[in-house]
């Protein structure tokens, strides 16, 4: 049970990953188009998210910039040996908004409102891999009212708190297909729920313009810790024999803490003519925050496990790095495109690879332009191709719930890719 049950919490943070780990790099039109750099670049409101201080040098008084992405994501898996094979395709849709408004010559203030982690992973009913993960579905929401302070014409810091919300919903069996089932043939299952999860961070940044042409950044957000109080676990299709184990059918509470990791990044843009400019970017997330699951059952004091004995359920994460290139060419007053690149490190070691978090290592491929309405409003289009690398790879913790503590082992070889298109408004006065 406790392993169980820990796994399933775990998806308060581990859903689809297209960012190393769980996150989704798509908080900006613009800057997810140029490869999603933006330390060093200063275009619209979306420095609010990549850079802060980047707000102090916008040249208009208010700025806005608002948008979504479609996001298809396609895995594969398959185990040779056991002639199993299977896929899931799943949709989301992270979307971001920022404002900023300059109140005088030194002093910006601006909003951002972004989802940074949030999608939906689905496997066939009672797959092969169904003991780990059938259904995983989450929602994260950002809100980040931010402040710039332009010290002089070369520099500006920025920063502010970061209010993070959501909410997760997880569906899995129990056992790992060994033939367990109630009386009418059912397999037990479990369903977790939970909502209203918030937690406080902050977001930091400094931004050095040593020529008229280059510019240099550096941005840091804070480990967001994210806790789940008396979130409702679901238990179904429980046998009689288990009962003496503390299971039984019906709902239970359940809490837990899982963090959602640090950022550093910093960051470098040239611009090589009036009308073309290049970025990189290096990040660093510290994943290693991430090196396991605490889990409290407070009303099951008669259960494997209860308020006084939690269960601890290993992840081991480690700290990963992300490189990241862009270009922009501004055609005419009309039209802009921008194109990009970067490559993303998985935090995830061997051994602990699962289902609900089925990636490995990815580079992308972006682009994207946009279209000047008039002189104060623009559409921004982008899209992205994300390919994982394909991995040979097992989660091997599972403990089933009548093994005495025994684990299993479940693998294959897993096969990613996502398409992301995207749309947003700019607007500057």
């Amino acid at each position: 049970m406790r392993k169980l049950l820990s796994l399933t919490v775990a998806t308060l943070v581990t859903t689809s990953a297209f960012a190393g780990g769980y996150r989704i790099a798509m908080q900006g039109q613009k800057q997810l188009a140029m490869g999603h750099t933006g330390v060093a670049v200063v275009n619209s409101a979306e420095s609010t998210f990549f850079n802060p201080a980047g707000l102090s040098f916008l040249e208009n008084k208010f700025n806005a910039s608002i948008g979504g992405n479609y996001l298809s994501s396609h895995t594969k898996f398959q185990n040779v040996d056991r002639n199993l094979a299977y896929e899931s395709k799943n949709a989301g849709t992270p979307f971001s908004a920022y404002f900023s408004y300059r109140i005088n010559n030194w002093l910006t203030a601006a909003l951002g409102v972004y989802s940074p982690y949030g999608s939906t992973v689905e496997w066939d009913k009672n797959w092969s891999g169904s003991h780990l993960v059938n259904k995983i579905s989450l929602q994260a929401i950002f809100i980040q009212p931010t402040i710039a302070i332009k010290i002089s014409d070369y520099f500006s810091i920025g920063g502010g708190p970061i209010y993070a919300t959501g909410g997760v919903e997880f569906d899995k069996n129990l056992f790992n297909g060994n033939g367990v089932t109630d009386e009418n043939g059912n397999r037990p299952n479990v369903l977790i729920e939970d909502s209203g999860i918030g937690a406080w961070g902050y977001n930091v940044g400094f931004m050095l313009n040593p020529t008229d042409k280059l510019r240099l950044g550096f941005n840091y957000r804070s480990e967001i810790n994210m806790k789940a109080e008396r979130g409702e676990a679901t238990f179904s299709n429980i046998p009689a024999f288990m009962g003496g184990l503390g299971y039984q059918n019906g709902t239970t509470a359940f809490n837990a803490a899982l963090p959602l990791p640090a950022e550093a990044s910093v960051g470098i843009s040239y611009q090589i003519t009036d009308k073309f400019l290049v970025a990189f970017d290096y990040n660093r997330t510290f994943w290693r925050a991430y090196d396991a699951l605490t889990v409290e059952f407070p009303d099951m004091p008669g259960a494997p496990i209860n308020t006084n004995n939690p269960n601890v359920n290993p992840r081991n994460y480690k700290d990963v790095n992300a490189y990241r290139l862009g270009a922009q060419y501004q055609v005419n007053d009309t039209w802009t495109v921008r194109g990009g690149w970067y490559y993303d490190e998985s935090p995830v070691q061997k051994g602990y690879f699962a289902p609900e978090t089925p990636r490995n290592d990815s580079y992308a491929f972006t682009g994207g332009l946009s279209y000047n309405v008039n002189s104060k409003l623009a559409v921004d289009v982008s899209f992205l191709y994300l390919v994982f690398s394909e991995v040979n790879a097992s989660y091997d913790h599972h403990a089933e719930p009548v093994s005495g503590g025994q684990t299993s082992s479940f693998g294959g070889t897993f096969k990613n890719s996502a398409f992301a298109p995207g749309i947003g408004l700019s607007y500057k006065l």
